[in-house]
């Protein structure tokens, strides 16, 4: 782990007591919790999520984080992303459906990313056209990994939407995909519209989950025709 939180060899593990008011399911998330050294990371460098280690992991391969870079962070509660990119001395414009409390140098819309007039608002407040556009969006999952991926591919084509009415010719986008990655028809997409895409499991993504990021590079500038 680059990104200065420990490896957590050596350390003595957490164990959750049963107890008759706690499931086996809730003993278990709990006890991953207390033993996760990106959640005890995220605590120390107070961070609200321990996913700010995910964009610290993929900036570090992609470097899409810069001084005085417009970034929007969509989809941003809790605010873990806005903090990292605000950290780097980003122009850091947030959305989300849901309210998020104020982050120092974030600015915040609590809005509807399908309402039309959104990306208008957000280049705005951004003072011009976004460098990045990032999204950690994920649907609730249901446990059936067919269905998640595709909630989850519906967040990112949201997302992508927006992206393309917002970013400068150039720009990044990095958004959650599930297990597969971005479906046949969103992919084609995406590479019409950037000239690199890679799919990427940071190592602060543990080992089970199904996530991975798509990182799309260059956005090539949007016609009439997309």
């Amino acid at each position: 782990m680059k990104s200065g939180n420990g490896s957590g060899r050596g350390e003595v593990r957490v164990k959750v007591k049963k107890s008759k008011g706690l499931k086996s399911s809730s003993r278990e998330w709990l006890a991953r919790q207390l033993n996760d050294p990106y959640v005890k990371a995220a605590k120390t460098k107070g961070y609200r999520s321990r996913a700010a280690f995910k964009l610290l992991e993929l900036d570090e391969r992609f470097h899409f984080l810069r001084k005085g870079a417009r970034i929007l962070d969509l989809g941003a509660a809790p605010g873990g992303w806005s903090q990292v990119a605000a950290g780097r001395g980003a122009v850091v414009v947030a959305a989300d459906v849901l309210e998020m409390e104020e982050i120092p140098g974030v600015k915040f819309f609590q809005a509807d990313l399908s309402d039309p007039d959104v990306p208008a608002r957000l280049i705005a407040a951004l003072g011009g056209a976004a460098d990045v556009v990032l999204t950690d969006m994920a649907a609730p999952t249901t446990g059936h990994r067919a269905t998640d991926h595709i909630r989850t591919s519906a967040l990112v084509e949201i997302a992508l939407e927006v992206a393309e009415d917002c970013l400068r010719p150039g720009g990044s986008f990095v958004g959650k995909v599930f297990q597969g990655g971005a479906t046949g028809q969103l992919l084609a997409r995406i590479k019409k519209s950037f000239g690199e895409v890679k799919h990427v499991k940071p190592p602060a993504s543990r080992a089970e989950s199904v996530e991975l990021y798509l990182v799309a590079l260059n956005f090539k500038k949007k016609t009439p025709a997309q």
